[in-house]
């Protein structure tokens, strides 16, 4: 039997390779949601990244679907209820992108420590704004790191390497494994008192929706920078923004939103943030990483194999 793939969203070359060795691959980038409908039934596997939602009619409309596979971390865009109900495996890439977003990270710490979009851009309207530009440094300050997996471990070793102070909240990790990792572990309560830069990396879920609200905010150091690459939608644009408007909040780095494109944006342009379109996971190294990965793992399921990263 030959299993038959759909690719939505693109894919790597060298991961089309590995579909092509053992499937029959169609690659349909930006294919509609009316469209996917239409050709679902036709596949065995469909592999996502962020922009298609595999909503519960794409799976009532998949007779033959065996497998979704996302090419990255986050699952929010498919309805892993219906998944499970319709008996499909959902898969992702897990560790892929862990360094680029860390990275990128890091350098919306950066960017919003030395206000370095601001010094550019008056750079290239000829505006010599040095006597404007007086930032903060990272070496001495305290990050709190909300969500010590992959990616929060790593944006920490880096931060810590820069004399930062590390605390970290993850109530799915023990503090022993939070140590491990190279973090102070702390309550939520303490992390946001106490910090002076704060990074979330949480999934969003039920429990994680506006994490970062108008009551967190009240709780945290008067003039601390916030920073999320995580998934939007974790914190409360309207309390940033006032927050950031009062000065309580000093400046924001953000590479999500609650929707994407967020459009005509008060946050996005706020002259104290530094706004990124979602890029955490777009590196070269990353995109080959994901697209090995994930096409991988969708082999493997459909082959009934071991799967190193099944999410349902």
């Amino acid at each position: 039997m030959t299993w038959k793939v759909l690719l939505t969203d693109g894919l790597e070359e060298n991961g089309k390779e590995i579909l092509r060795a053992k499937a029959e691959v169609t690659d349909q980038p930006g294919i509609t949601a009316d469209d996917l409908l239409k050709v679902a039934g036709d596949y065995d596997a469909i592999i996502v990244r962020g922009r298609t939602k595999v909503i519960p009619a794409v799976f009532d409309a998949g007779n033959k679907l065996k497998v979704v596979g996302r090419a990255g971390v986050g699952v929010d865009n498919i309805d892993l209820s219906a998944a499970k109900s319709h008996n499909v495996i959902v898969v992702n890439s897990p560790l892929a992108t862990t360094l680029a977003v860390a990275e990128l990270t890091i350098g919306l710490m950066f960017a919003v420590s030395r206000e370095i979009p601001r010094a550019d851009a008056g750079m290239k309207n000829t505006k010599w704004l040095k006597k404007e530009l007086e930032g903060v440094e990272l070496n001495g300050k305290t990050l709190g790191v909300i969500g010590f997996g992959r990616i929060g471990a790593a944006t920490a070793q880096r931060a810590a390497a820069m004399g930062m102070k590390i605390i970290a909240f993850d109530p799915q990790l023990s503090d022993d494994e939070i140590r491990a990792r190279g973090g102070d572990p702390v309550s939520f309560d303490k992390l946001l008192a106490s910090a002076d830069f704060i990074t979330i990396h949480t999934p969003l879920t039920n429990e994680t929706r506006g994490i970062i609200n108008a009551a967190a905010i009240a709780r945290m150091k008067d003039g601390v920078r916030i920073i999320c690459a995580a998934r939007g939608g974790v914190v409360d644009e309207a309390a940033l923004l006032e927050a950031l408007n009062s000065g309580k909040v000093a400046a924001a780095g953000l590479d999500v939103f609650a929707t994407e494109p967020p459009g005509e944006s008060a946050l996005a342009s706020h002259p104290h943030v530094v706004a990124t379109p979602h890029i955490g996971a777009q590196t070269v190294e990353a995109q080959a990483r994901a697209a090995a990965d994930i096409a991988s793992e969708v082999l493997a399921a459909l082959n009934g194999e071991s799967l190193r990263w099944r999410v349902a």
